[in-house]
């Protein structure tokens, strides 16, 4: 049975890191089109927001993002972290220090500040076993992360991410979203998961997974994303219409 995000007195804050990327600017996007959430988005640098974003946003170095969690008090955290081998100069260690190093300094300082929740934006096919660095990377995170002690945590594992980025598409991605409803039915079995996927919908998954009040950790992929954000869409034209 699915859960619908509670009904709440008022938008719940959110936190957000991550706001600048396709995932963050959807959730952002998302958001400001209801009142059930507000987003509080933590940065290292200021960033343009999206054109009608409705949302606080403080910059601040990430040794001191503890201290504005625990100024904001958010229900919740959707982290949605992440460089690219590009922008990492193609080094192990800079791709390191940002999708395993800050994503786990992060959840640590929203944990000690008394955030319950958890979603993490990962990706489909992460393991901690994997031979594959990227994928070795983001499922040690996803280990670490779990061990942080969450009331509920939410792990993301979206395939290929479909939505206009603001910069850094590569070639290679913009062919293969290009390509993705061709491909998409030739994955199957176990490739399944790397199916694409819109970016607006893991936002609206992860704004309604980040207010559930069940406790407990979570995976879910681009299927159970869909559900998610099913369930989202209900309550909030549910609320819309009360």
């Amino acid at each position: 049975m699915s859960e619908t995000p509670p009904h709440s007195q008022g938008p719940q804050r959110i936190a957000l890191v991550g706001a600048t990327g396709l995932v963050g600017r959807q959730v952002i996007a998302v958001a400001s089109r209801g009142e059930e959430a507000r987003i509080v988005g933590i940065a290292r640098r200021e960033a343009p927001l999206p054109p009608g974003a409705r949302m606080e946003m403080f910059v601040a170095d990430p040794s001191k993002w503890g201290e504005v969690f625990e100024a904001v008090r958010p229900r919740a955290l959707i982290c949605a972290l992440g460089t690219t081998w590009k922008k990492a100069g193609r080094d192990e260690a800079a791709f390191r220090s940002v999708d395993h190093d800050l994503v786990l300094a992060t959840a640590r300082a929203a944990r000690a500040a008394g955030v319950p929740n958890m979603v993490l934006v990962s990706a489909a096919g992460a393991d901690a076993r994997s031979k594959t660095f990227y994928m070795r990377v983001k499922g040690e995170t996803e280990e670490a992360v779990s061990k942080i002690g969450f009331k509920r945590l939410d792990i993301l594992r979206p395939g290929l991410l479909r939505g206009t980025r603001e910069d850094d598409l590569r070639f290679a991605e913009r062919a293969a979203i290009i390509a993705a409803p061709l491909i998409d039915p030739l994955l199957s079995g176990s490739w399944e998961r790397y199916r694409s996927i819109d970016a607006a919908l893991v936002a609206e998954a992860a704004l309604g997974l980040a207010l559930r009040r069940a406790g407990g950790r979570f995976t879910h992929d681009n299927e159970a994303m869909r559900r998610a954000a099913r369930d989202w869409r209900r309550a909030t034209e549910t609320e819309s219409a009360e």
